[in-house]
C-alpha cells in the first residue's frame, strides 16, 4: 500500500522543477493531485502525464478568487483535500535596490498567498484532519550579500508556519515546513547555463553532502512528512540543506592549523 493511498493533495507551482518533482512523488505515493500554476502548457503535459488522478487547475495565486476556484476544483473533482504545499515562489530581488512595487509582490507570492490559500482550504481541511507543507529556504534564515526580498519572504512563511500550526491545531490540521538549500532546479539550471557539474562545483564547500540536491530527494521528504506517518509532526521546520545549516563560518576548513601556519 502506497503511504498516501486516497489522499488529495493541492501543489502550488506544480507544473515545473521542485514543483513538478513533488507533483510526481504524491501521485506515485498514491494520492490524487492537483497541479496549481500559471504555465498552462506545463501544466496540462503534465497531468497528461500522469494520467489519473491528476489535474491541472490554472492559479494566479495572488488572487483569492482563484485561490477559491482551485479548492473548489479540487474536491469537486476529488471528492476531499488533505494537504497543500505551498511551494509556489518569486524570486524577486534587487537587494537594497529593491523597488516597493518588487518588495510587495515578492511577499504577495511567498508569504501572503500561502496564508490566504491554507485559510481558504481550512473546512476541508479540518474534515479531512490534514495538513499543510510550506517550502521555506536556508536563505530565511541566513543573511546573503545582495539579496532582501526573497530572504525576508522566506523568513515571514517560517513564521507563518509556526501561526498556523498554533491556530489550525484546533482543528487536527497540522502545519510543517520543508527547508530547502541548493537545488538544482530552473533557477540554477538558468544561473549556471545548464552546467549542473558547475552547480555542484560551487555547493562542494557550502554543505556536508558537497553537491547541489535533485528535485526528487526534496520531494522525498515532503511526501513523508505531508504523510500520516509524520502524524506527531507540527509547527516543525525539516531540512532538506545537505548540512549547510549547520556548518559555521569556518565551514569544513580546520581553523587551528590555519592559525599556526601549518595549512
Amino acid at each position: 500500500m502506497a503511504r498516501l493511498d486516497g489522499k488529495v493533495a493541492i501543489v502550488t507551482g506544480g507544473a515545473a522543477s521542485i514543483g513538478a518533482a513533488i507533483v510526481r512523488k504524491l501521485h506515485a505515493e498514491g494520492a490524487k493531485v492537483a497541479v496549481a500554476a500559471r504555465s498552462a502548457g506545463k501544466g496540462d503535459a503534465l497531468a497528461a502525464e500522469l494520467g489519473d488522478g491528476a489535474l491541472f487547475v490554472p492559479t494566479d495565486i495572488t488572487d483569492d478568487a482563484a485561490l477559491a476556484r482551485l479548492v473548489a476544483r479540487t474536491v469537486d473533482a476529488f471528492g476531499r483535500l488533505d494537504i497543500v504545499v505551498n511551494n509556489a515562489c518569486s524570486y524577486g530581488d534587487d537587494g537594497p535596490a529593491t523597488t516597493r512595487a518588487t518588495w510587495l509582490d515578492t511577499l504577495n507570492v511567498n508569504a501572503v498567498s500561502a496564508a490566504i490559500l491554507g485559510e481558504t482550504a481550512r473546512p476541508h481541511l479540518k474534515a479531512a484532519r490534514g495538513n499543510i507543507v510550506n517550502i521555506g529556504s536556508i536563505s530565511g534564515r541566513f543573511a546573503h550579500v545582495g539579496r532582501w526580498a526573497y530572504p525576508v519572504s522566506k523568513a515571514a512563511l517560517a513564521h507563518l508556519t509556526r501561526a498556523q500550526a498554533m491556530d489550525y491545531a484546533e482543528d487536527g490540521i497540522r502545519v510543517n515546513m520543508v527547508t530547502l538549500g541548493h537545488i538544482w532546479s530552473d533557477p540554477f539550471d538558468g544561473l549556471t547555463g545548464g552546467d549542473r557539474a558547475h552547480a555542484d562545483d560551487v555547493a562542494r564547500d557550502l554543505n556536508l553532502i558537497g553537491r547541489v540536491a535533485d528535485a526528487g530527494e526534496v520531494a522525498n521528504v515532503i511526501a513523508f512528512v505531508a504523510s500520516d506517518a509524520a502524524s506527531y509532526m507540527t509547527g516543525s521546520e525539516t531540512s532538506v540543506d545537505g548540512g549547510y545549516g549547520m556548518m559555521g563560518p569556518e565551514r569544513r576548513v580546520p581553523l587551528m592549523p590555519l592559525l599556526s601556519g601549518q595549512a
